[in-house]
């Protein structure tokens, strides 16, 4: 049916008069873009019915592509550039009959008076159409001018201070440095800096010493245990199998395998090679293969009456979904029962990708382990059995006994982690709406074909898949990795949505930055600890986190970045600085995931034995496994870690980009009553009795700059010591209350120290650990 051009009629004045009222001129004095401003209009209001998905298309009309917009139709043509009132898409948004009116009426989404305003500039200005900003080939763009004459801008600088210029605004003072130190030690290895490293650091005057600091942080071994928690978030990496049984699995391994290589800083393309298909690398090492368990970490399950088929297909699709997520930012799910609504994604080309993932002979139901699986022993494990090898060459008798039998022991404590193997060859098929009985026709591996194709005279097979998505040439792997690097140290991507790169995502908040880190990570040859150095020795990252009042009314959200955030810490941060600063961290890399201290009886109250593993309900270790850091914490998928969760830790059911950040009373209550944050205290109030001097001024003026990095202020000290003299004499009025205090958790109180005072200074650290200072990045 044709599409009418109505008359100008009433609405279209009322609009107008409504424009006006709003402060919105007839023709905006700056700049509408397409990219920016208005295809997130569409795509929020039209995309649903007028986008990819052919079968959902309504009247024919397509309005993701620029096909067809400026083409004169037998009704008229849709967009007739510098013509609002000759456009078919502006006629129909201000129509004044609900049965021509688009949205339609019954829609819930319908145009703000903004929107139509900004559409009616947009083709006043001669409606210049732009393709989605994260599928442009990423080119280096040119560096703006250092403005500043006062002192010399790096790149990121540069491209941030032209954007707060544009907006009247200017860049904080540059942070304390004390404050800076806290800011990129817990930056860079989730721990805080020691009093030892502040007293350097504040007494050396030399203008490298804060490069010196940044160079000793990314070399440190905590490095790797600090940022292997952002990508176990995005591997849903977990030592159970999730769905209803959720039985116990052993996929350590992998995950000492990412600590080791995040602190080898391997370059990031290889990193993507080898976690996607270091099986298929010529004479691939086992530590290669190892990287694979990465598409392993789905969850499976064995519970009876599964259908085997049914499982498998969920198990690929997710890694499908994973792989999307995390290299390019891109939702490919949507399209798995359909095209995409939003993005150039078909439903065939979906299933182009399932095919990369459908070689490998795992079966569809299973607990706990299933082949293909390998046996790969720790580095050390390693190192001693190269050493076994060596000397049985040259023993004899018992002492070549002994060896065998250390070998044994060595080789029989190495667990078995789930990897991939293409090892047979299955056909794909794009299932119908999604079903894995429902084959429709038969696809090939590929791409999307928004984006560039595979190389020719290769294998087309999950290596293949791997190279393209580090070719230089390809637009959103680079980006979404810096974008994700610029995440952890600003809280915000310069893209806000780091998991939606795609037309429903969010606008980059600075394109120019974005493409100009992505280019250089790839100048870097992908250099993961060089770009963040870049990032953490900008003057931007430097500045002090107190708002101006112009900054905050301009940018109350801190897009522009005129100064540097004060970031909730993860709970895993908040858990360790707690151990760390306590003297009970037991700072040991790598082994199988322990039990630390959790409520009582937690799992049974909330999913009861499912099955014979969990018969006997959670149990807590004991010794050293208590304080190890939070990353090495079993991650049950059904009930995940509560001290963990109430921060925000999610199940890890299936890939998180980003995690929420929520302000609760659960969390307060937990930093204040959990077992090891009273325990920690414990040993926090010892560290200050010991170390901090004869009197009680000196003393808490030492638990405070252990905690916070800097001394109290006078009014705080005042505070403090009042609470101590309270505490004090509520503990000499009731030893036993002291007693119980003390020996909270399985650590020994020191015997030189009498309970009443141990008490006091326990309470008073256990303020000090409830700070908001402690538990924020400055």
């Amino acid at each position: 049916m044709a599409i009418p051009i109505p008359p100008l009629t009433l609405s279209h004045f009322l609009l107008a008069i409504i424009t006006i009222g709003l402060g919105f001129p007839g023709l905006s004095a700056n700049p509408v873009e397409f990219a920016r401003e208005i295809r997130p209009i569409l795509s929020d209001t039209c995309f649903k019915c007028h986008g990819l998905d052919a079968a959902k298309r309504k009247g024919g009309l397509r309005l993701d592509q620029k096909e067809g917009w400026f083409t004169p139709r037998e009704e008229g043509t849709l967009v007739v550039p510098g013509k609002p009132r000759k456009s078919i898409l502006f006629t129909r948004i201000t129509h004044s009959d609900p049965d021509d009116q688009m949205p339609p009426s019954d829609e819930v989404r319908q145009l703000t008076p903004l929107e139509i305003t900004k559409i009616r500039d947009w083709i006043r200005q001669g409606a210049n159409w732009q393709p989605h900003w994260s599928f442009t080939p990423l080119r280096r763009p040119d560096l703006p001018k250092n403005d500043n004459a006062s002192r010399t801008l790096g790149p990121i600088d540069r491209y941030i201070g032209r954007r707060m210029a544009e907006a009247g605004l200017q860049p904080a003072e540059p942070a304390d440095k004390a404050t800076l130190l806290r800011r990129v030690t817990l930056d860079l290895t989730g721990l805080p800096p020691t009093l030892e490293e502040l007293g350097n650091f504040l007494q050396d005057p030399s203008h490298h010493a804060y490069e010196q600091v940044v160079d000793r942080l990314l070399s440190s071994p905590r490095y790797g245990e600090h940022l292997a928690v952002d990508w176990l978030d995005l591997a849903r990496y977990a030592d159970t199998d999730g769905y209803q049984d959720d039985e116990p699995r052993t996929m350590w391994r992998w995950r000492e395998w990412l600590i080791n290589v995040l602190n080898d800083n391997i370059p990031f393309d290889q990193f993507t090679v080898e976690q996607l298909a270091g099986d298929l690398l010529p004479n691939a090492a086992l530590e290669q293969k190892l990287a694979t368990g990465f598409l392993r970490n789905n969850r499976v399950t064995g519970e009876g009456g599964s259908i085997a088929e049914e499982f498998r297909v969920e198990y690929i699709v997710d890694r499908v979904e994973t792989v999307s997520s995390v290299w390019m930012g891109l939702t490919t799910g949507c399209a798995r029962c359909h095209d995409h609504k939003y993005d150039p994604v078909s439903q065939h080309e979906f299933y182009s990708l399932f095919a990369f993932f459908n070689q490998t002979p795992e079966p569809g139901t299973y607990r706990g382990l299933a082949k293909p699986s390998l046996k790969v022993p720790t580095r050390p494990d390693q190192k001693r059995l190269r050493e076994i090898e060596q000397q049985l060459s040259q023993s004899d008798g018992d002492q070549r006994q002994e060896l065998e039998e250390d070998r044994k022991r060595l080789i029989g404590r190495t667990p078995d982690t789930m990897v991939m193997e293409d090892s047979q060859r299955r056909d794909t098929f794009i299932l119908e709406r999604g079903q894995y009985d429902q084959r429709g026709r038969k696809v090939a591996p590929g791409v999307p074909s928004s984006l560039p194709p595979l190389p020719r005279g290769v294998e087309i097979n999950r290596l293949a898949l791997a190279e393209w998505l580090v070719d230089p040439e390809h637009p959103l792997t680079a980006r979404v990795t810096v974008n994700r690097l610029w995440q952890h140290h600003f809280g915000v991507g310069l893209v806000k949505s780091s998991e939606d790169f795609g037309v429903q995502g969010d606008f980059p908040s600075h394109p120019n930055l974005l493409d100009w880190l992505a280019t250089e990570l790839i100048r870097l040859n992908w250099d993961i600890k060089a770009l963040q150095k870049l990032i953490v020795t900008s003057s931007t990252y430097r500045q002090a986190s107190q708002p101006s009042p112009a900054a905050r009314q301009i940018d109350p959200e801190n897009r522009l970045i005129s100064h540097a955030p004060r970031l909730r810490l993860s709970g895993e941060v908040i858990r360790d600085q707690a151990l760390f600063v306590s003297g009970l961290l037991v700072e040991r890399i790598g082994g199988p995931s322990v039990k630390p201290y959790q409520p009582a009886n937690l799992w049974n109250e909330i999913a009861g034995p499912t099955t014979s593993a969990y018969a006997k309900g959670y149990q807590q270790d004991t010794g050293d496994a208590l304080y190890r850091r939070s990353l090495y914490t079993f991650w049950r998928r059904a009930i995940p870690p509560p001290g963990l969760q109430i921060f925000d830790g999610p199940s890890r059911e299936v890939c998180i980009s980003r995690r929420e950040q929520t302000n609760t009373p659960l969390q307060a209550l937990a930093l204040l009553n959990d077992t090891i944050f009273v325990e920690a205290a414990r040993g926090l109030g010892t560290r200050m009795i010991r170390a901090g001097g004869e009197n009680q001024k000196t003393r808490i003026s030492h638990g405070f700059q252990i905690v916070t990095g800097r001394l109290p202020r006078s009014e705080e000290l005042s505070v403090l010591l009042n609470s101590l003299k309270t505490h004090q004499r509520t503990y000499l009025d009731d030893t036993s209350l002291a007693l119980e205090l003390v020996n909270v958790g399985e650590s020994e109180p020191d015997p030189a120290l009498s309970a009443p005072e141990l008490a006091a200074y326990t309470a008073i650290a256990n303020t000090l650990l409830n700070l908001d200072e402690a538990i924020t990045r400055p």
